[in-house]
């Protein structure tokens, strides 16, 4: 694009509208934590700063950090190792899609704090029914769009390779895999968010750490600056995995033409 024909916001680097964006969003913070109504929610930065010395002194903020990122990757690596051959299966047979889907979409619009009681009388507390929910919300999410990505598929390429005499693995591998990778990597993409917002429902299972069970420890005893601090800390690893995603899908799909914004 022409330098002539460029928008002022086109002229200013991203990195100058990160930091711009970055003091919007300290303004409005500052001004919650002086409006009387919600400051007691929203201490000031300053506060929650401090919150982070006082939660490592108590020993839990490495702890919590820890045990939370081993159920999100436990949880979210099952259900796509899952979700991967249950969407090519519902794409490729009928008997499957029509016995499978009709499941998929009702579990899917339940929360999953719905049946978090029901696996825990199942699997017992612990860490064993915090990764069943996070790979069942992730499962859900990511079966879905591999199953659409597969489904989009041009027939006439499949067509094509048949006539060539190519057979179901080799369709699978030199036709479908790439151009399902997309979706994949979308559905990779989606799984990791959902991972972290099931986070807080997962560890209402009687977890001894984790971010999602210091929350509801932290709210029990109104302790709002650590508080806040423990969901910005959710929010940064969620856009560190969502950073690491797509410098994987740009790695991985670098022949794909993508329309500039």
């Amino acid at each position: 694009m022409n330098n002539k024909n460029k928008s002022l916001a086109d002229k200013i680097p991203k990195r100058v509208w990160l930091l711009i964006s970055f003091a919007v969003a300290m303004l409005f913070w500052y001004i919650l934590s002086i409006i009387p109504s919600t400051s007691r929610a929203f201490q000031n930065v300053v506060v929650v700063c401090q919150s982070i010395k006082t939660m490592i002194d108590r020993g839990v903020l490495g702890t919590d950090i820890l045990s939370s990122l081993i159920s999100v990757v436990a949880g979210y690596v099952l259900g796509f190792v899952i979700a991967l051959p249950v969407a090519i299966l519902m794409a490729w047979y009928k008997p499957v899609r029509y016995i499978i889907e009709p499941w998929i979409q009702f579990i899917r619009n339940i929360p999953p704090l719905a049946y978090v009681p029901l696996i825990v009388i199942a699997a017992g507390v612990g860490r064993k029914p915090q990764i069943i929910v996070i790979t069942i919300a992730c499962f859900l999410t990511m079966c879905i769009t591999i199953y659409q990505g597969v489904i989009n598929v041009d027939e006439t390429l499949i067509k094509a390779a048949r006539v060539l005499g190519a057979t179901d693995k080799d369709i699978f591998i030199r036709v479908i895999a790439p151009a399902t990778l997309p979706f994949i990597l979308t559905a990779v993409r989606l799984g990791a968010s959902v991972a972290l917002t099931t986070l807080i429902a997962a560890e209402s299972t009687g977890a001894t750490a984790g971010l999602g069970m210091r929350i509801r420890s932290l709210n029990n005893s109104f302790e709002s600056a650590p508080m806040l601090l423990y969901i910005i800390i959710i929010g940064i690893l969620g856009i560190s995995m969502e950073k690491l995603i797509k410098y994987l899908e740009r790695r991985l799909t670098s022949w794909q033409e993508k329309r500039e914004i």
